[in-house]
């Protein structure tokens, strides 16, 4: 069996080269504040690729996306292993664009402590007297530039984003900008509205766009998963404080209350987490998580 390297590593993500396909695996490695944390938390990277498989399959009707398959006898015989089964997705290559499409639907985190402050959220002025995690009146679209690893994201305007997509497309900047915005709220709208009826709050959330080869626009990277979302139970929503998640709030507030753990979780911590990806996927799919 030949040996794979990766061409790239992410935070939790691994790529692969398969020729004229790309194999992206899900790693169980965790970060947190742009720091990949020492534990791994097990079957995440599973919850992961069979989450984003789920979202990508129900919003075909909206746009394409660069799925080509989740089973791994599909793929080279490397990806056969266990460890791979379940966490690998095969995808179409694409051109990523630069911009990291950020929607938001709720008032929350970094958003809040904006808002607080001077009453907007990336430049956008919201309503006045809005209470934490309230609903906002309809999502708003806050993109950022993607950083290298290593490097924080940086929150942009809209008009930025059409000022970086017409220096990497001339003539284009407008309708690109354009079309992430348009896409990000209509998938947000869309996906809101289905989880809502399974008994989800999706606060927040972060797409990625691509180029196929025939130049259209491809949604890529992960989708709606606990890590690229802020996921809440509607059961006992209530505005005017923080929700309880099924994200890595979990892991963040854990760290937060202890500053010197360097990045070193216990295993009761990474027990719930793990739990809580696995509740999330279980009443979004309404199937059972058996990987």
């Amino acid at each position: 069996m030949q040996e794979l390297k990766p061409i790239k590593e992410g935070k939790v993500r691994e790529i692969y080269d398969n020729g004229d396909s790309l194999i992206m695996v899900a790693t169980d490695r965790i970060s947190c504040f742009d720091v990949i944390l020492n534990n791994e938390v097990t079957k995440k990277g599973t919850v992961l690729t069979q989450m984003s498989k789920f979202w990508f399959d129900l919003t075909e009707d909206i746009l394409p996306n660069h799925m080509l398959s989740v089973d791994v006898k599909d793929m080279p015989e490397f990806f056969q292993q266990e460890k791979y089964d379940g966490k690998s997705m095969m995808c179409k290559k694409l051109e990523m664009l630069p911009i990291e499409c950020i929607v938001r639907g709720y008032i929350t985190g970094s958003g809040w402590e904006s808002y607080k402050e001077n009453g907007t959220v990336c430049g956008i002025t919201l309503p006045e007297g809005l209470k934490e995690s309230d609903k906002l009146p309809e999502p708003i679209y806050t993109p950022s530039t993607k950083a290298d690893l290593g490097d924080h994201d940086e929150n942009v305007s809209y008009d930025k984003t059409v000022e970086i997509l017409e220096k990497a497309y001339p003539g284009k900047g407008n309708y690109y900008a354009n079309i992430l915005k348009e896409y990000t709220i209509s998938l947000y709208k869309k996906c809101a509205e289905y989880a809502w009826e399974k008994g989800i709050i999706i606060a927040d959330t972060k797409f990625e766009f691509g180029l196929d080869e025939q130049g259209r626009v491809v949604i890529g990277d992960e989708m709606l998963t606990p890590d690229s979302s802020r996921f809440w139970p509607r059961e006992g929503y209530e505005a005017g404080k923080g929700q309880p998640s099924y994200d890595k709030q979990f892991v963040r507030d854990w760290l937060k209350q202890n500053p010197d753990s360097d990045y070193n979780l216990p295993e009761e911590v990474i027990d719930k987490t793990v739990a809580k990806y696995k509740e999330a996927y279980e009443q979004l799919t309404g199937e059972e998580f058996n990987y």
